[in-house]
């Protein structure tokens, strides 16, 4: 039954969000499969967490959505996510929903936390920092970058960086309480939540400015992630040819994974 619920409820949600074009055909199905083993194999937990990076990021990619159009274009990968996008950010979650099944451990909750986290400061970071009104900066060398420039970070998306990752910690707080979970403090969640949340996000960032593949326009000779711009297909520019943004998500969910388990280990402490 808790399957059969589980599937119903990711239908749901990949079919509103597809409606809604924030998901492609692709990441519709990829979502229901991911809700499915979530709650299927999870709880409340798990699945909220889950829900909650998912209707909270396509709002903020909808947010004057009209301006983000032309950094868009840079993009390896827009706001309507496909299959690729959905397991890239959710794929590690459900390897470790999984592992918890099978061997139910605590460690696996806060990695958990911190994979979610994660991906959910990344894609603030990202969403409300191409709305700032200053350029970004390196994060390698603080010089000033055209907006969109992977390995960019800003205050404004720094800090939607750490209320991301507070409010997974926070709400898992919440999600553990009602799904019958051992209880763990409020701050040591949040805790684990907003270091995990930053260390991905920055990691993301350092990778995007050093090893993520990146291309060059032929026409504008721009440095972009995407294979075509301007119209015109790109040619690769510098990093590591199979280190793709998806890839870069993956990694970066690993060490704010890690980070988060760190973190929870202090804050019991």
């Amino acid at each position: 039954m808790q399957w059969l619920i589980g599937a119903c409820g990711a239908l749901l949600v990949a079919g509103a969000a597809y409606w809604k074009q924030s998901l492609s055909l692709s990441g519709m199905l990829a979502a229901i499969v991911m809700g499915t083993i979530y709650f299927g194999a999870g709880n409340a937990f798990w699945f909220g967490i889950l829900l909650l990076f998912f209707i909270s990021s396509s709002l903020l990619s909808k947010l004057h959505h009209e301006n983000k159009a032309e950094l868009e274009a840079t993009y390896d990968k827009t706001g309507r996510r496909d299959a690729g996008q959905v397991f890239a950010n959710g794929g590690l979650g459900m390897l470790l929903v999984l592992l918890n099944a099978i061997y139910p451990l605590e460690i696996w909750g806060f990695l958990f936390i911190g994979v979610m986290a994660t991906v959910t400061s990344d894609t603030w970071a990202t969403e409300i920092g191409t709305l700032a009104k200053r350029p970004p900066r390196s994060v390698l060398t603080g010089k000033v970058l055209q907006a969109g420039t992977s390995g960019g970070v800003s205050l404004p998306g720094t800090l939607a960086a750490a209320a991301g990752g507070a409010l997974i910690g926070a709400a898992s707080w919440l999600l553990r309480a009602a799904s019958g979970m051992p209880p763990h403090s409020l701050l040591t969640l949040a805790l684990a939540g907003l270091l995990g949340g930053l260390a991905g996000a920055f990691a993301d960032s350092v990778l995007g400015a050093t090893v993520q593949r990146m291309n060059r326009c032929t026409v504008c000779g721009r440095e972009v992630e995407a294979s075509m711009h301007c119209g015109k297909p790109t040619v690769y520019a510098r990093g590591w040819r199979w280190m793709d943004n998806d890839t870069v998500n993956a990694v970066s969910s690993i060490i704010g994974g890690v980070v988060a388990l760190l973190a929870s280990y202090i804050g019991a402490g």
